[in-house]
């Protein structure tokens, strides 16, 4: 029994060194993969797939050979290199198919591209024409946003303005009242002045209202 377990030690120790030295061949074809065209990835990925399968087929056999050991330590010892291939093995097995679903992402994007451009009556044209005025479209509307912003702020301002005139004014107009009676000025010319401030009033709330009206179609008209 015991000399049985070492012979199957020492073809567990093949199975493994040819497990390895395939392992070693696939991730190299993964790598050559990666900077491969699409025309020459076909043959090359065949290639890794036999690979693989023939790993996972090695860690089969090694895992039935690894249970036939008898001392525990050597089982342990075994088993461990048995899961390592089978882990490398998966994780080549998973990069293949990522890659195989990227390769076959690309050809059907240019396969798709090459049939827009082909398509008769300038029809692929007419479609890339559209993404382009879209694009367009979009850094209009970017454009209009940043200029609508721009004038709101201006119009604050503006209204600011005004209404710092507006309390000068009224500063200013109840120091020349207090000059006028000081100096005995007619009550005519007291209204009149208060006429002409009501004017000056008017003229100002119609240029506010005028602004705001601006703002308000420009708003409307960029949307």
């Amino acid at each position: 029994m015991a000399s049985g377990i070492v012979g199957g030690g020492g073809s567990l120790s093949e199975v493994y060194s040819n497990a390895k030295r395939i392992l070693l061949r696939a991730r190299d074809g993964i790598e050559r993969l990666e900077s491969a065209s699409l025309m020459d990835s076909s043959d090359l990925t065949s290639a890794v797939k036999r690979d693989v399968t023939e790993v996972q087929s090695l860690c089969s056999n090694m895992d039935a050979l690894w249970r036939s050991i008898s001392v525990k330590s050597q089982r342990d010892l075994w088993r461990r290199k048995s899961e390592q291939v089978g882990e490398e093995a998966e994780y080549l097995n998973q990069s293949l198919e990522k890659y195989t679903w990227r390769n076959q992402r690309k050809m059907l994007e240019a396969r798709e591209r090459e049939e827009l451009l082909n398509r008769g009556s300038g029809e692929g044209a007419h479609i890339l024409q559209i993404f382009d005025d879209e694009a367009q479209a979009m850094n209009s509307v970017k454009n209009s946003k940043r200029l609508l912003e721009d004038s709101y702020s201006s119009g604050v301002a503006i209204l600011s303005k005004y209404a710092e005139q507006k309390d000068r004014l009224k500063r200013a107009q109840r120091k020349a009242l207090d000059v006028l009676n000081t100096v005995g000025l007619s009550n005519s010319v007291l209204r009149l002045i208060e006429r002409r401030n009501r004017v000056d009033t008017w003229i100002k709330y119609m240029g506010m209202i005028a602004t705001i009206v601006i703002l308000y179609l420009f708003i409307k008209w960029t949307r």
